[in-house]
């Protein structure tokens, strides 16, 4: 069994599936599903270390298109809950803080835990598309950069095979 997802694993780590993995990978890890991408991007990159601003711009268009689909899953639940019932005093003040700001919000959205819910939020709020989409792939993009060079340069023996 071990000599069977040695071998997946090697595959998927192929630059000609590498790329698509990571693609499907940042895409699911961006709607509410607890699942990191970055391990997919970092094994990548190690792997194949001329596939970086490769890996890390597909990584961004997987990840923002994931959000972009979060978004409009906030959209279409805010419509179906305003049919149905009022916000309490607690979720007002929270969608009062996201309205402030607005669009620029969706900078956050590569924050864990908190960053996925804030794209549905949003949406939920009806805040303009297009604007969150800017935002929220400047904040993806930051992050993988970060995340992955630091992993590759800032501590490259910790993650010596």
């Amino acid at each position: 069994m071990q000599s069977h997802m040695t071998a997946l694993l090697a595959a998927l780590a192929l630059p000609k599936f590498g790329l698509t993995t990571v693609f499907l990978v940042a895409f699911v890890s961006a709607t509410l599903l607890p699942l990191g991408s970055e391990p997919a991007v970092f094994g990548l990159v190690k792997l194949n270390p001329e596939l970086f601003w490769p890996a890390i711009l597909v990584a961004t268009a997987g990840n923002t298109l994931g959000g972009a689909v979060t978004w409009w899953m906030g959209y279409g639940a805010e419509r179906a809950y305003e049919s149905l019932a009022h916000r309490p005093p607690q979720e007002v003040r929270a969608l009062k803080w996201l309205e402030r700001f607005g669009a620029k919000a969706c900078l956050l959205s590569w924050l864990p835990v908190v960053g996925d819910p804030l794209c549905a939020v949003a949406g939920w709020l009806r805040l303009p598309f297009w604007p969150c989409l800017a935002y929220m792939a400047v904040g993806k993009l930051l992050r993988y950069v970060l995340m992955t060079a630091s992993l590759l340069w800032v501590f490259p023996g910790q993650f010596n095979p």
